[in-house]
């Protein structure tokens, strides 16, 4: 049988506010967030055998656990028995970086969800759903009919169909970040900006007046990330230059 292509396409936060922890002790942030036309490419199709094939390749594939967004998500699947025993074999094109803030592996498993509901291969409630992209990372429910998005302290998610009209340069450092690590060294939060979402929240004029707040805990830990910004910035006809997540992707 041929394989099925899905088309995985990066991440970009635009804004990004941390607003404090909730009660489980993770982060609660508000964002706001468009996608971009760099995309992993995901071959799939059923096989015949008792067990997944997963397979990465491309410049970025190399250092990806076996232990990632896609064989979790089927794993959670193959456990709640979604898939109905029917095995994949799965190849993954690796256009994205890794640990750039552009959530590629949070898509890739989006991306796959995606096709799986598109197709009927599963049958998901809201909650259900919700509940299986949290298992795999909070960055996957934003891959879930991707559009721009703005994402409120509360988790509320409002898709918008608004245009944006920007060129995008994409620039990623010679390092990567962790998440994990960048947030822990967070100090100071802000208020809440975007838990009454309306569409001017897009607007060219509220996003370069936006920023990104993890912006200067990576800075104070790479000053390369200074150094780029400052370059972009004198740039001609440059809107806003801003770091995507937790970085390092610029």
């Amino acid at each position: 049988m041929n394989f099925f292509k899905v088309r995985s396409y990066a991440k970009l936060n635009l804004a990004l506010n941390v607003i404090g922890k909730s009660s489980s002790d993770l982060h609660r942030v508000e964002s706001l967030i468009t996608f971009v036309k760099l995309y992993d490419l995901i071959y799939l199709r059923p096989i015949k055998l008792n067990r997944h094939r997963i397979n990465f390749k491309g410049k970025f594939a190399k250092g990806i656990s076996k232990k990632n967004t896609i064989s979790k998500l089927l794993q959670i699947l193959d456990k709640k028995n979604f898939l109905n025993n029917q095995k994949f074999e799965i190849k993954v094109v690796k256009n994205i970086p890794q640990k750039s803030g552009m959530g590629g592996g949070s898509m890739n498993a989006a991306s796959l969800i995606n096709y799986f509901l598109e197709k009927k291969i599963i049958k998901l409630n809201k909650k259900k759903l919700i509940n299986i992209t949290k298992l795999i990372g909070s960055d996957v429910i934003l891959g879930i009919n991707p559009k721009n998005t703005i994402l409120s302290s509360n988790g509320k998610l409002t898709k918008l169909k608004k245009k944006l009209n920007f060129y995008v340069l994409i620039v990623k450092p010679n390092f990567g970040c962790s998440t994990k690590i960048i947030y822990s060294k967070l100090v100071n939060y802000s208020k809440a900006k975007y838990n009454k979402p309306k569409k001017s929240l897009l607007s060219t004029n509220s996003i370069t007046n936006s920023t990104n707040e993890l912006e200067n805990v990576v800075i104070k830990k790479y000053l390369k990330l200074k150094n780029l910004k400052l370059f972009l910035s004198k740039l001609p006809n440059i809107i806003f230059e801003r770091m995507t997540g937790s970085g390092s992707s610029v």
